[in-house]
C-alpha cells in the first residue's frame, strides 16, 4: 500500500488550485426551477434602459434652469406620478413631481419640496432652492444599465437580490448549472446508525455523514445523490465506489486515508481510475487529506476519519472543488476577517484551522478543543479561523462559517 502523505502543496490553496485545473464543469440546464439557490449559467442582459426613462429622484417640482431665478410665484402646470405618462410643461411654469415619476420635457432639475413655499396652484422657491444644479435629483435613463448591456454575469448564485435584477429585465427563466451530484460514503467497522441502541464503547455513531451531508445540503447548487457507510473491506470498497462513481460528479469520503493497515481508500481510488494531484497537505487538522480526479473530471476526496478533521476538511477543501465544478465564479471563497478576544501564543509549523465562536461584528473567540475527536468543542463553534505556519495572535485571521 502506497501511503505517502507528502504532497508537495505548501497551502491548502495551491492543492484546491491544482486539482480544480482536473475537474469538469457540470452540465447546463435551460429553464429549470425554483431559481433561488442555482448558478446562473449564463449572462443577463438589460432588455432596455434602465431607468426606462429621466425619473425624480425626489419629491418637489421639475423647473427649467431658467425659471430658478425668479422671486414671484410660478404657477403648477401639471402633475407627474408614479406609474404614468408625463404632463406636457407649460412655459414658465413648474410641474409638481413624486419620486419615480418621468420628468416631463423642457425640465432641467427638480426642487425638492421643502425648498418652496407652495400656495395652491403656484409655488414660491425659497433661497436654499438657488443652489440646484442642471440635472439635480433627475435619475437619468440608462444610468443603472443601458438596454443590451449585462447586468449580471454567469457563475453568480441567484439569490434574493439577483432574482429582482432578472425580475426587473424580465428574465423569468434562465441557463443554470445543473446541481452537483455528490455521494458521501463514511467507512470504518466502528461506525454505525445505532438509532434504536446504544452504541458499544467501542462503537460510534455516525457524526461524520450527518456533518458532511448538512455541510452539503446548505447549498442548494448541491444535490447529494446517495449517503452510503463501507466496512472495511478493500473489495466492498471497490464495488461501491466503482458504482457511484457512474451516478456521481463528485464522491466524498470519511476515514480510510491515512497509512492504517485498514485504510484502502488511496489504492481503491487509483483502482478506479483515479489520480491523485494530492494526499496529506500541511494542515490541522486533517493532514491526511486525499484529493483526485478522473479522466472524465470527476471529483473523489479523502477526508479523514475523526469528526472534527471531516467537517473542517469538507467546508475548507471540498466545498470549493465543488463550487468549481458547479460553476460559481469566483469559486474560492472570501473569508473575512476576524480578530480573537482571547488569543493565546501557540503555534505549529501548519496551516491551522481553530474552532471560533464569533461573539461580535468581526470579534471571535477561541473554543477550548480536546482535538480532531471533540464533537463538544465541534458544536460549540460558530466555524474555524485559518492561521498561517508559524503564526499567533489576535490577528486579523481569516474566518469561515459553518453556515
Amino acid at each position: 500500500m502506497n501511503c505517502s502523505l507528502s504532497s508537495g502543496f505548501d497551502n491548502p490553496d495551491k492543492a484546491l488550485e491544482s486539482l480544480a485545473a482536473r475537474l469538469r464543469p457540470v452540465e447546463i440546464q435551460r429553464g429549470q426551477k425554483p431559481l433561488v439557490g442555482r448558478v446562473l449559467a449564463e449572462a443577463v442582459i438589460a432588455d432596455r434602459d434602465s431607468p426606462a426613462a429621466d425619473v425624480s429622484a425626489m419629491d418637489g417640482y421639475a423647473i427649467s434652469m431658467k425659471d430658478l431665478d425668479r422671486s414671484d410665484a410660478i404657477s403648477i402646470s401639471g402633475e407627474s406620478v408614479p406609474g404614468a405618462p408625463p404632463p406636457e410643461k407649460q412655459t414658465g411654469s413648474v410641474v409638481r413631481i413624486f419620486t419615480g415619476a418621468i420628468v416631463p420635457t423642457g425640465c432641467d432639475a427638480v426642487v425638492k419640496r421643502e425648498d418652496t413655499e407652495e400656495a395652491g396652484d403656484a409655488v414660491r422657491l425659497l433661497a436654499t432652492a438657488q443652489s440646484i444644479e442642471h440635472g439635480m435629483h433627475i435619475r437619468r435613463a440608462g444610468e443603472n444599465a443601458a438596454a443590451g448591456s449585462q447586468v449580471l454575469s454567469p457563475g453568480r448564485p441567484v439569490t434574493a437580490a439577483v432574482r429582482a435584477t432578472m425580475a426587473n429585465f424580465g428574465c423569468q427563466e434562465a441557463r443554470l448549472f445543473a446541481p452537483v451530484r455528490v455521494t458521501v460514503v463514511t467507512t470504518g467497522n466502528e461506525v454505525g446508525d445505532f438509532l434504536q441502541t446504544a452504541p458499544k464503547p467501542w462503537q460510534l455513531r455516525n457524526s461524520n455523514q450527518a456533518s458532511v451531508a448538512a455541510l452539503l445540503e446548505s447549498n442548494p447548487w448541491i444535490q447529494v445523490a446517495h449517503l452510503d457507510h463501507c466496512l472495511d473491506d478493500r473489495d466492498s470498497l471497490t464495488e461501491l465506489l466503482g458504482e457511484r462513481l457512474t451516478e456521481s460528479d463528485a464522491i466524498l469520503l470519511t476515514g480510510g486515508v491515512s497509512m492504517g493497515n485498514y485504510d484502502y481508500v488511496p489504492d481503491v481510488i487509483r483502482e478506479i481510475g483515479g489520480e491523485i494531484v494530492f494526499h496529506g497537505i500541511p494542515i490541522r487538522p486533517g493532514k491526511p487529506i486525499l484529493g483526485a480526479a478522473n479522466a472524465d473530471g470527476k471529483l473523489m476526496m479523502g477526508l479523514p476519519g475523526n469528526p472534527v478533521s471531516a467537517t473542517v476538511g469538507c467546508k475548507r477543501m471540498a466545498i470549493p472543488l465543488l463550487a468549481k465544478m458547479g460553476g460559481l465564479d469566483p469559486w474560492m471563497p472570501i473569508r473575512p476577517g476576524v480578530r480573537l478576544r482571547n488569543p493565546d501564543n501557540k503555534q505549529i509549523p501548519l496551516h491551522w484551522m481553530r474552532l471560533v465562536q464569533l461573539v461580535e461584528h468581526g470579534v471571535a473567540e477561541l473554543v477550548d478543543s480536546l482535538g480532531s475527536g471533540d464533537l463538544v468543542s465541534l458544536g460549540r463553534s460558530s466555524g474555524f479561523i485559518e492561521l498561517p505556519p508559524g503564526a499567533s495572535g489576535e490577528g486579523p485571521w481569516p474566518y469561515v462559517a459553518w453556515a
